[in-house]
């Protein structure tokens, strides 16, 4: 259970984390300027469970672990989006950063409102307003990635990529 932070479409990496702010690859130091031009308080006011929402074409633009890197370690328990870009949505997987795709729960969602999430079934329920929506759970072995807590746990702990 968190609390909503809601974007729009088309928000790109370069807005979850400014260019200027990649020189390094400290989660911490990311955390704090994540989203940093679109919600300033967020890196001050995320708490750990907290739900992202956002509309089209999620993390579109470059192609940088950063992005990712930078909710997780603001302890974001999921992003769910209307639609994502494939490679954020590749990268948030190989970090352990779980993705949902669910429009309804999207449009439906409002900024501040509290949100648990039930990744195994992608059960979405708004606790402020009682909706709940259906997403498609997570695939089986990206649920395995996401539970190890990204590809490289996942490829130590399994010695494999089965």
């Amino acid at each position: 259970m968190g609390r909503i932070w809601k974007l729009g479409d088309n928000i790109n990496t370069d807005v979850i984390i400014p260019g200027r702010y990649n020189v390094t690859t400290d989660p911490a130091q990311l955390a704090r300027h994540c989203l940093c031009e679109v919600l300033p308080e967020f890196a001050q006011e995320v708490q750990t469970g907290d739900i992202l929402l956002a509309g089209h074409n999620f993390g579109c633009g470059s192609s940088r672990e950063h992005a990712p890197t930078s909710i997780q370690a603001n302890g974001i328990k999921v992003v769910i989006a209307r639609s994502f870009a494939r490679i954020f949505y590749r990268n948030a997987v190989n970090i352990g950063l779980p993705v949902l795709i669910c429009e309804e729960a999207v449009l439906a969602g409002e900024d501040g409102q509290q949100m648990d999430v039930n990744l195994e079934s992608g059960l979405i329920t708004n606790l402020t307003t009682g909706q709940q929506f259906q997403s498609e759970p997570l695939d089986p072995f990206v649920a395995r990635i996401v539970a190890a807590c990204g590809i490289v746990n996942y490829i130590q702990q399994q010695g494999t990529l089965r």
